[in-house]
């Protein structure tokens, strides 16, 4: 099961102290927002306002006015960042929940058709299109998920087990989406990172692991 909030939802008591039959690992992590916005505007100086797509909302920073679009389905996405791109030097944060992932395909094709550049909060975004991702590295979450797998067949109860946040992220850029908004990325965005390992997949760049980031404990 894949949920965005799983204390807000109900699904267990505390992150530390999960109680009932539930527990597991966090995909996504709202403490990230920060840095979504510090990548939007050092891979696109130019951008001077940002629309950040779900109900909630992002301190603004960096001199860049922050705009909040409530959605709740395609037809308000439609509106919220074609509404959003009448003026300019806008860009778009997109964040993680199952309502963009499900409508990720017209979110890229708009932010495309507008040329807004656009931050993702996961890998597969970019896959299909997305100019940038950064985010949890769900490949080294699964491996994880398997030692408590294999506790609680050993008879350990979930109740027990702390739902763990991610430990890992990482950087995907696709080079196609930046050449087609005109955008070149800046050297002290692979400077910074020179000793990460680079992988390519053709239209992909991807910076794997760039950060570490340990969350504070709850």
């Amino acid at each position: 099961m894949n949920v965005t909030d799983p204390v807000g939802q109900g699904f267990v008591a505390s992150l530390a102290r999960p109680g009932g039959n539930a527990t597991g690992f966090s995909i996504y992590e709202y403490g990230l927002a920060p840095k979504w916005l510090e990548l939007l505007k050092e891979i696109a100086p130019g951008v001077q306002r940002v629309a950040v797509l779900r109900d909630a909302a992002l301190v603004a920073g960096g001199g860049v006015e922050v705009s909040p679009l409530g959605v709740r389905d395609a037809s308000e996405i439609e509106r919220g960042i074609t509404g959003f791109a009448d003026r300019s030097n806008g860009g778009l944060i997109v964040l993680a929940s199952p309502l963009t992932a499900f409508h990720r395909e017209p979110i890229i094709a708009l932010a495309a058709k507008h040329r807004l550049p656009a931050v993702y909060p996961l890998r597969f975004f970019v896959s299909g299109g997305g100019l940038v991702s950064y985010g949890a590295d769900a490949t080294d979450l699964y491996r994880r998920a398997a030692s408590y797998v294999d506790r609680v067949l050993k008879g350990e109860k979930p109740a027990d087990l702390p739902v763990q946040a991610p430990t890992k992220y990482e950087l995907v850029i696709n080079l196609n989406t930046a050449k087609a908004l005109g955008l070149e990325l800046p050297p002290t965005l692979l400077a910074r990172r020179r000793g990460d390992r680079i992988r390519g997949w053709g239209y992909l760049a991807a910076i794997a692991h760039s950060w570490f980031w340990h969350p504070p404990a709850v």
